[in-house]
């Protein structure tokens, strides 16, 4: 057991960073009025002053205009808005038909699936191995009809980073709306608007360090899209609901404390656990790109051994970490993005995923290597699915 527990699931929600939540504190003790516009009372100015500060911070760090970038309550919103926003805006004038990768996460592809349910077509585009998605098969699936394409900036599980702007260019050459699912590179990876053909952009503070329950979406100016929640006038008349202040003031701080060097530093610790874990511990697969990889994610199967019992172990010694197997989901299903990429249920099962956050130490990465080693031994040794078994 190790003396602290070490926290490796940094891609499901990361701890808020204490001079995040000092930034955030006057807005729930001090100035908690709801904005107001100029001719409000002088709370409410100040907390409208604090709401548009934020908003240019981070419309300012995508190269994005003010007004094309809102609030939301985080990335599953932002996701769904984008998708059932285009759709309710041009499905009735253009076409019914969208396109997402299988891999996608399930904001999105749980949206793809509500909207088959009103009629709509959606294509569901398979990746290669590494779960890349080849610009040739999306401009192949694209037809008269199709309206909006969404296809992640990096995949949540196994952290491949796709080409979104060779993806971007072919929706640009079709004419076709590219909504693309930041929550995971923002930040960390370059994402840039006036660079990158993309006409809708989800990100998240949850996975920066940032407060929970509050996203973002950017918009590219000119983009058609309907509000799809009703009640007041709030997000430039897009999003109905009380503006959350706090939070997006600690976004936007979380976003600041950012550093090149911080990423180098995640990327290193990733690097040095996947080198590791394939050269000492025999029988393993590391899933997703080498190279065109999220720079705090690894994802690993051990064959022969159960993911789940994996995870119970390290959490025994301390360690926390995530895997895709069935008995951690609501379903009796493994993750459906290592089947996306070809994998079966035994290499599915097997998963585990390690994701690293500014609280980490290379001292860390080489604890739970050590510990790591000795319990797939152990496990293999009693597995069923043992090879020699």
């Amino acid at each position: 057991m190790t003396d602290r527990s070490v926290y490796l699931d940094n891609a499901a929600v990361t701890r808020v960073d204490e001079r995040v939540f000092e930034a955030m504190k006057p807005y729930f003790f001090d100035t908690y009025a709801v904005a107001t516009s100029e001719f409000g009372y002088s709370q409410g100015i100040e907390a409208r002053e604090a709401l548009d500060d934020a908003r240019e911070k981070l419309a300012a760090y995508l190269g994005a205009e003010n007004e094309e970038f809102i609030f939301t309550s985080g990335s599953t919103e932002s996701s769904n808005m984008a998708i059932k926003g285009v759709t309710l805006a041009l499905g009735q004038k253009k076409g019914k038909h969208i396109i997402v990768s299988k891999i996608e996460d399930f904001p999105v592809l749980h949206s793809a699936q509500a909207l088959e349910k009103q009629g709509f077509g959606v294509s569901y585009l398979d990746t290669d191995s590494d779960g890349l998605v080849d610009p040739d098969r999306l401009r192949d699936s694209i037809t008269g009809e199709t309206i909006l394409v969404s296809i992640q900036h990096a995949n949540q599980e196994i952290g491949t980073v796709q080409d979104i702007e060779g993806i971007g260019r072919v929706c640009r050459d079709k004419g076709v709306l590219f909504h693309t699912d930041a929550t995971h590179t923002f930040t960390r990876v370059p994402l840039n608007v006036k660079k990158i053909p993309v006409d809708l952009i989800t990100i998240a503070a949850h996975t920066i360090h940032g407060p929970r329950g509050i996203g973002g979406l950017y918009i590219r100016k000119g983009t058609r899209i309907a509000k799809w929640m009703d009640g007041g006038f709030q997000e430039f008349n897009l999003r109905a609901g009380l503006e959350n202040i706090p939070g997006a003031v600690g976004f936007a701080k979380a976003v600041e404390l950012v550093t090149t060097e911080e990423t180098e530093m995640l990327q290193a610790m990733r690097d040095r656990l996947i080198d590791r874990i394939l050269a000492e511990i025999p029988d393993t697969t590391l899933n997703g790109h080498r190279i065109m990889r999220l720079p705090q994610n690894a994802n690993i199967t051990f064959h022969f051994v159960e993911g789940e019992s994996i995870t119970l172990h390290l959490d025994m010694h301390g360690f926390a970490v995530n895997t895709g197997s069935a008995c951690f989901s609501r379903s009796l299903e493994g993750s459906h993005v290592i089947f996306g990429i070809g994998g079966d249920h035994e290499r599915a099962h097997g998963s585990i995923r390690f994701t690293f956050g500014r609280y980490n130490t290379m001292e860390e990465v080489d604890a739970v290597i050590q510990v790591l080693a000795q319990i797939v031994s152990e496990l293999r040794a009693i597995s069923p699915l043992g090879k020699d078994n």
